[in-house]
Order: C-alpha cells, then sequence, then structure tokens
C-alpha cells in the first residue's frame, strides 16, 4: 500500500495541491487514475481534475489513452537544467560528514573516468592512524570496492571487455586479477547493495563501497569508506548504504532503477 503523500504548506493552497498531486504521482511507476490520486491527496475529485487539467495544458502532467496520469516531459527538461548545475561534492558532503562521525572512519566520494575511479571528495577523521585519499588521485575500477560495484552494474560482458583492455593488473596478493572472479564478485555487490576491497590494491587498507544515483537512476558516483583492515567492520556496510541513499535523494533519485545489465 502507498503511504499517504506527506502535506506542506505554503500559504498558497492551489500550488500546494499542485505539488500533492505531483508528489502522488511520482510515487507510482506507470500512469495513475484520478481515483486513485483524490484517494492519496484527499482533495475532490473535480478539484484534482481541475488541477490536472492545467497541469497537462503546461506538460507538467501527461494523460494517456486509458486516462492515466504520470509526470511530463517539460519536468524533465526542466530537472534536467538543475542537474547540469549540481555540484555532486556540494551535495554529498553533509551526508558523507555525517557517515564519517558515525564509524571513525574516512569517507570518499569517486566518479568513474574510462577505467578508473577518480577521489572527488573526502571526509576523514582526526585520527593518528588513518587512511586518506588524495583528491584528483585515480584508481582502477578493479581494485576498489566502488570500482567492483560500478563493473557489476554494467554487467559480465562489460566486465570481460574491461578485463581485455586493461588486462587486470595485480597490485597486491589478493586483487581479481581473473575476469571470473571480478564477475563474481560484481554479481555479489550487486545483491548485497555494496563491494568490499580486501587489501586489493593496498596491502593493510580496506574498503566498503556502493552506488550514488541521480534522478535517472543513473550511476553517477560512489561512496566508500577507507580502513586500516584490521579496522574494518563490515556492519558500517548499512550506515553506508544510507548516507549513499541520502546522496541519491537530493540528486533526485526516487527508486527508480536504470538497468545496465
Amino acid at each position: 500500500m502507498k503511504k499517504p503523500v506527506k502535506k506542506s504548506s505554503s500559504g498558497i493552497q492551489v500550488i500546494d495541491r499542485m505539488t500533492q498531486l505531483l508528489d502522488a504521482i511520482a510515487r507510482y511507476t506507470g500512469p495513475v487514475s484520478l481515483k486513485i490520486l483524490a484517494a492519496e491527496t484527499g482533495l475532490h475529485s473535480s478539484t484534482v481534475f481541475r488541477i490536472l487539467g492545467a497541469l497537462t495544458s503546461h506538460g507538467f502532467v501527461e494523460r494517456d489513452e486509458s486516462g492515466g496520469y504520470r509526470l511530463g516531459r517539460r519536468l524533465l527538461q526542466l530537472g534536467a537544467r538543475v542537474r547540469s548545475d549540481v555540484d555532486i561534492r556540494q551535495e554529498a558532503l553533509p551526508a558523507m560528514e555525517w557517515l564519517r562521525d558515525q564509524v571513525g572512519e574516512s569517507v570518499n566520494l569517486t566518479i568513474r573516468e574510462g577505467d578508473e575511479v577518480i577521489y572527488v571528495e573526502r571526509a576523514t577523521t582526526n585520527r593518528m592512524m588513518r587512511v586518506e585519499q588524495v583528491i584528483g588521485s585515480r584508481a582502477p575500477l578493479h581494485v576498489t570496492a566502488v570500482g567492483k560495484i560500478m563493473l557489476g552494474f554494467e554487467g559480465p560482458d562489460a566486465i570481460r571487455e574491461y578485463a581485455r583492455r586493461t588486462g587486470l593488473r595485480a597490485f597486491t596478493p589478493n586483487t581479481l586479477d581473473e575476469p571470473g572472479r571480478l564477475i563474481r564478485a560484481g554479481d555479489a555487490a550487486l545483491a548485497l547493495g555494496y563491494a568490499f576491497d580486501d587489501e586489493e590494491a593496498e596491502l593493510g587498507v580496506g574498503c566498503i563501497g556502493t552506488l550514488v544515483r541521480d534522478a535517472t537512476g543513473a550511476v553517477v558516483a560512489g561512496l566508500s569508506i577507507s580502513a586500516p583492515i584490521e579496522r574494518r567492520h563490515d556492519e558500517w556496510a548499512a550506515l553506508l548504504v544510507q548516507a549513499a541513499a541520502r546522496i541519491s535523494e537530493r540528486l533526485g533519485y526516487r527508486g527508480e532503477v536504470a538497468e545496465a545489465r
């Protein structure tokens, strides 16, 4: 059952009602009937019909052949302009700092460029002994937790092609330097929602990584916790996923996953 749409007041009734309706439509993956929208918002059907008619005329809502309503293309156009101006580092930093304070270890934000991840932001601790990634530094996908789940998202064929291009250079005895092992690790990461780096890039260092998505469901970044391997706790994964979800939500993600496999 869908949760009731949360109501907020701007002091302008028609805008509040319009927002309620847009939020209600956005909660569904397919077209929604007028009856359901009226029930979710608590508005009279005639009021819902009038507001939806106005939103439809401006392209904010579309109506299909069966009479159901869905979000319109104009919202996508406007949303694209917003996303082009978003600084993902700025949006991510509050959640990164929260996560750092929860686990007491360094938190990293990475983006993918080709066959590597680039560290673009970090939240570090005051510990004397800590793992600290340099902003701007790079690492091959297959030796990082974030990189492995990114590869897993793309699927086995993409992993084989990555292996062909890169040769899966081994950085430590723990590096996954065989395509089959990397494919299995990617599948496991997708099933869990996060991946581990067990001293695969550097001996003594362990990481947990997960994905960050934008409003379209596309993978736009990775979030990870880095720590000396003896201090890393697998239980941090739930906090990591929670922090990544906060960042994704700030980027407009509402749960629709873009399937890359």
